[in-house]
């Protein structure tokens, strides 16, 4: 890795629902889909950032996250990809764009969620990454991350190059940035210009007005399969066509023209240098099948739990609820996590512990999946839903949320706990320990992690040894 190169700005659940068409609705003359299947993938700034991964640089994304299920689901799939998550608070629902497909083609598109209120303040580590970014790229869809005021400080103080692809509901780009890349639709709206004589003059008029207005290095609009138009200051527009020619889908083409400039701007080259590669990886993209072939295979859809135990606190939903009213409280969060099984008073006694650092305690529950990857195949000896509802039932457990990867660096990133806890001989109990896995995931939204020790003796794995030396001398008994 030759550095760091940081998106800012608004991350979307999208969903892709795909099934077959047979008939017209009964009650209405309106097409019935019968679903086949569906792909969760990070929209926005996400998809920017998911764009970014593997080519050079680690990828960090500076975004806003809700306490939902949403919230969690885009922080799984985006943490599995690569990407590191700085979460800001994000009050409201996660928006969501559903995708209606049949054969390859979009029947209908539903958006919901998203009407939230500003996001939350960055933390000191967010700034920390601004300032030693290699490049920056600012995804706006004018959901209210990039006009928060101290980011966009941050970004009028930062040394690297910032690319800036807008959206006409966002604010103007912060002054003096390297590029920006609005298509013909947002240059028009932005600049406040009518068509012109021809496409290129139209969209040069309103690329030099907008250029002016923000005062900004150069704009690049995007014109879709014919490439795109490079204003610079004092000369004349350049025009950059597309390599190629393709009819396909086109979602996420803006995402992969901006991801590219933006990770060319970081390695050196040249403005007119990003803009013809950015045009080259955006037309491929489109030519080799758009979002469906270029974004990484989801991970699996987070672990289900039935009605009942939804109601007993356990799963994203009620402990994305439970976390969101005792911030908007101004309580203390506490978050721990484990494999929980076969649980015993060592497991208690660091679970009370724990709560006593705060309003709430969150527990990580490591999935049945994860447990036999970490421990082998034949744990765990209790399965995950039994697990769940023993911690859940405890006095000093509020809410249990399942995670199927190896670390709870995806839940962490959307719970943000203002403390991690961790049971065991990491140091004597000091904050902060430089040697617990989770302290940098932590620190990103200033959280701080508290370790505490285990009860001598009490241990899982002791437990099971025990009942297996035990069991050959077994007489029998009552079953």
């Amino acid at each position: 890795m030759t550095g760091r190169l940081v998106v800012i700005g608004d991350t979307l659940l999208d969903r892709d629902v795909e099934g077959v068409v047979n008939r017209l609705c009964p009650d209405s003359p309106v097409p019935v889909l019968d679903e086949s299947t569906h792909v969760d993938r990070p929209g926005g700034a996400g998809l920017a950032a998911l764009f970014a991964v593997g080519r050079g640089f680690e990828v960090a994304l500076v975004t806003a996250l809700a306490d939902d299920a949403g919230g969690a689901r885009l922080s799984s799939l985006l943490t599995a990809a690569g990407v590191q998550v700085y979460a800001l608070p994000l009050p409201g629902a996660t928006p969501e764009k559903i995708r209606l497909r049949t054969r390859g083609r979009v029947l209908l598109r539903l958006d919901r969620g998203g009407a939230a209120g500003p996001p939350g303040e960055p933390s000191d580590a967010v700034l920390e990454l601004l300032a030693g970014a290699a490049g920056i790229l600012v995804s706006d869809y004018g959901r209210g991350v990039a006009a928060q005021p101290t980011l966009r400080a941050a970004l009028a103080a930062a040394t690297a190059p910032v690319v800036w692809d807008p959206h006409p509901r966002g604010p103007a780009a912060v002054p003096g940035i390297r590029l920006t890349c609005p298509n013909e639709v947002e240059v028009r709206e932005l600049a406040g210009g009518t068509p012109g004589a021809s496409r290129l003059i139209t969209a040069s008029r309103s690329a030099n007005g907008l250029r002016e207005r923000w005062r900004v290095g150069a704009v690049a609009v995007t014109l879709g399969g014919d490439g795109a138009l490079l204003c610079h200051a004092g000369s004349t527009p350049l025009v950059v066509p597309s390599p190629t020619s393709a009819d396909g889908d086109t979602c996420g083409a803006g995402d992969r023209f901006a991801a590219t400039a933006a990770l060319a701007l970081a390695r050196g080259a040249l403005v007119s240098e990003a803009v013809q590669q950015a045009v080259a990886e955006a037309s491929a993209y489109v030519a080799a099948g758009g979002v469906s072939e270029a974004v990484p295979a989801p991970v699996p859809e987070p672990v289900s739990v039935s009605v009942a135990d939804r109601e007993q606190r356990i799963g994203p939903g009620p402990a994305g609820a439970l976390v969101a009213e005792v911030r908007a409280a101004g309580g203390t969060v506490v978050a721990t996590g484990g494999c929980f099984d076969l649980l015993h008073a060592g497991h208690v006694a660091t679970l009370e512990a724990a709560r006593r650092l705060g309003d709430c305690l969150v527990v990580c529950l490591n999935s049945d999946a994860s447990v036999a990857r970490l421990k082998g195949s034949d744990r765990p000896l209790v399965p995950q839903y039994d697990r769940s509802r023993l911690l859940a039932a405890l006095g000093c457990v509020d809410a249990v949320v399942i995670f199927d990867e190896a670390t709870p660096h995806a839940a962490l990133s959307w719970l943000r706990p203002d403390v991690w806890v961790k049971g065991g001989d990491y140091g004597t109990g000091g904050g902060d320990e430089p040697g617990l896995p989770e302290a940098e995931i932590v620190h990103r939204w200033g959280g701080h992690t508290v370790v505490v020790p285990y009860l001598d003796g009490r241990s899982t794995t002791g437990m099971i040894a025990a009942a297996r030396t035990a069991a050959p001398h077994s007489t029998g008994g009552a079953r």
